[in-house]
């Protein structure tokens, strides 16, 4: 027995049985062209060993490409009435007697393959009629597989874009500053990956395909293992990207154990949905334990909103950009901020800010007590050397101003900065609970 059918291709069979009822014949055909090779994909045959689905003809030597040149017509009720059919093999194996084809085309106009029926014995009473039935049937038959066409294509994009990539050892990875508000210091950095620009894609676009083909983890892992590399070519900690489902992988619970735990932040992203806590608790167990700190990533314009912070008991929030650009002048936003930073600083926990673009958003987060901020203000995301040490402010980084009148922080919102909370951006131990409950 073969594999079993999915819902497209029974949706199909039951065409291919509709049609040899009908007519009558031997057997009916879903077949595929692919180059000079015609597949028969989909067959429903009163003798199967006669016509088995899979088989793979030279389509030079078929029936339905004489009938696509013209050189023979799409309804034979008697091969032998002409040559030019008798002297293709299936003439004399299986020993066609009659034929009946419809070509299966595409929305686009392509050529996918044709929709036909054959039989063993000669029959008078095939027609014009039968011809538009198969046509009709063949018609059918493209809507049906046409999804599945089109999804086929966009795996083998994927796939000539992202292997080549895999080979060469992965993406690009550059770093970008990560500012402590208070001091205007630097305080660490992160890895981010970077693709062809011809690709004109974003980064989690890419990461989201890799996975949608199965290669996601292996690029994950690369782009992790050359932020690695990175360490040793900059002081302070280096933020490190992973989804929950890469992050219980072994590979990767190998690859976090050879890092120096204390240099790494490893930021965990809001957007994905968490399967299974227990499983993600474990793969952060000893990571954590050797003093690798976890980051939430792109708070506030996610998935779970607080409940994937809570569970994860993280050290580090990062506030997510479409909460951060405006603040100043966005009554709505500096609120939601200032309570995330209250509830952060209630845990222990720190506060980045993302996609910090403006000096007056700079001014107005450090007024609401937000610890660190990361963006273009501070400095675009380039190589290790362009960082600089820790002790010099990003070359970027525009002057430290006063609020202007029109980005005056609300009283309501104002947070002082919690003492306990380490403002260096140094590795931060975790707290007691440092596993998911």
């Amino acid at each position: 027995m073969g594999a079993p059918r999915n819902l497209a291709e029974q949706q199909v069979a039951d065409l291919l049985r509709t049609a040899k009822r009908a007519l009558g014949l031997s057997v009916t055909f879903l077949s595929r062209f692919d180059g000079t090779t015609q597949h028969l994909e989909l067959v429903d045959s009163a003798i199967p060993f006669l016509f088995p689905q899979g088989a793979r003809l030279t389509r030079s030597t078929t029936f339905c490409q004489a009938i696509l040149e013209g050189r023979l017509p799409a309804v034979i009720p008697d091969v032998r009435a002409f040559p030019e059919a008798m002297a293709l093999p299936a003439a004399r194996f299986p020993r066609l007697r009659s034929y009946v084809s419809a070509p299966v085309r595409l929305s686009d106009g392509s050529l996918y393959g044709t929709f036909c029926a054959a039989g063993l014995t000669t029959d008078k009473g095939l027609s014009a009629r039968d011809q538009v039935l198969m046509e009709v049937l063949a018609a059918a038959a493209a809507v049906i597989i046409e999804p599945g066409v089109l999804e086929r294509a966009r795996v083998q994009e994927v796939e000539e874009r992202i292997v080549p990539l895999l080979v060469d050892g992965g993406p690009t990875v550059v770093l970008q500053p990560i500012v402590d508000l208070a001091t205007g210091r630097r305080a660490g950095a992160e890895a981010l990956s970077r693709f062809p620009a011809h690709w004109r894609l974003a980064p989690d676009v890419v990461f989201a395909q890799a996975h949608g083909i199965g290669l996601g983890h292996e690029l994950e892992l690369l782009a992790l293992e050359r932020a690695a590399r990175l360490l040793h070519r900059v002081d302070g900690y280096v933020a490190m990207n992973v989804s929950p489902a890469t992050l219980v992988t072994p590979e990767c619970g190998a690859l976090l154990a050879g890092l120096p735990a204390e240099r790494v932040l490893l930021e965990l992203s809001e957007h994905e949905q968490v399967e299974d806590y227990p499983a993600l608790a474990a793969a952060l167990a000893a990571p954590r334990a050797a003093g690798m700190r976890l980051a939430i990533d792109d708070v506030g314009a996610g998935f779970s909103s607080l409940r994937h912070i809570v569970i994860t008991a993280p050290d580090v929030i990062k506030l997510d950009r479409s909460i951060i650009d405006g603040v100043c002048a966005d009554r709505v936003l500096s609120t939601l901020v200032g309570s995330l930073v209250v509830f952060a600083h209630g845990s222990g926990t720190q506060v980045v800010a993302e996609g910090v673009e403006t000096a007056a958003d700079a001014a107005a987060l450090r007024g609401l007590g937000v610890d660190l901020g990361q963006g273009w203000f501070f400095g675009r995301p380039g190589s290790a050397e362009a960082l600089g040490p820790l002790d010099r402010a990003p070359a970027e980084q525009g002057p430290q101003s006063e609020l202007p009148p029109q980005c005056e922080v609300p009283p309501q919102a104002q947070v002082a900065p919690q003492a306990e909370v380490p403002r260096q951006g140094g590795p931060v131990r975790p707290r007691e609970r440092t596993t998911p409950r």
